[in-house]
């Protein structure tokens, strides 16, 4: 192995190291992190890695730093994004009791998700609150919100409006959330029942 290649190898060590082990309570790390930690072409090198995990199932994700976040400097946006690992696909519903949630709370963050989406991305706290207190009680819905937010899954500005957050957007693929609770809703009608 050359020096150059032990060098990359190295690197591709450490930014696996800093990816994978949670420092704070917000997983991964800025990408100033990285290049302050791995070089200038640390692009590069997470690239390497990237193409590494995926013999494991996992992927490194660019999260911007806002939503739309556009234009401007390609550098200043990627220092201000979060690199964090996710899976690189699904993950089976046998698996989610191993996940430490409870399946009531994904169940919540499902229905919250569905219903941002079904109102351009955006809707009032209460409006949610109102929504799934119809199946879980108030105290628990209050409770569930606000890891939800503390989490990264949702955004909550000063005037209690509650849009995805930058978790959501790296970890859950909302399209194929849609599609499944779109496919979980059309089976009884192809199973011949009707709606009445």
């Amino acid at each position: 192995m050359s020096s150059r290649d032990a060098s990359y190898a190295r690197r591709v060590k450490r930014a696996a190291q800093l990816l994978l082990f949670q420092r704070h309570r917000t997983p991964g790390v800025k990408g100033w992190e990285l290049r302050k930690s791995l070089g200038k072409n640390y692009l590069k090198i997470v690239k390497l890695l990237d193409s590494e995990l995926e013999r494991l199932g996992l992927q490194v994700k660019i999260v911007p730093e806002a939503s739309g976040e556009t234009g401007g400097d390609e550098e200043a946006r990627l220092d201000r994004a979060r690199f964090l690992v996710t899976l690189r696909g699904s993950l089976p519903a046998t698996d989610a009791q191993s996940s430490g949630w409870r399946i009531d709370d994904l169940a919540a963050l499902a229905a919250t998700l569905a219903y941002l989406a079904s109102r351009q991305g955006k809707a009032s706290r209460s409006e949610v609150e109102r929504l799934l207190s119809s199946k879980l009680p108030s105290w628990r819905v209050s409770i569930a919100l606000d890891r939800f937010v503390k989490l990264g899954y949702l955004h909550e500005d000063e005037n209690e409006v509650l849009t995805v957050g930058w978790r959501t957007r790296a970890e859950v693929d909302l399209e194929a959330l849609a599609e499944s609770l779109l496919t979980i809703s059309e089976e009884p009608l192809e199973a011949g029942e009707r709606e009445d």
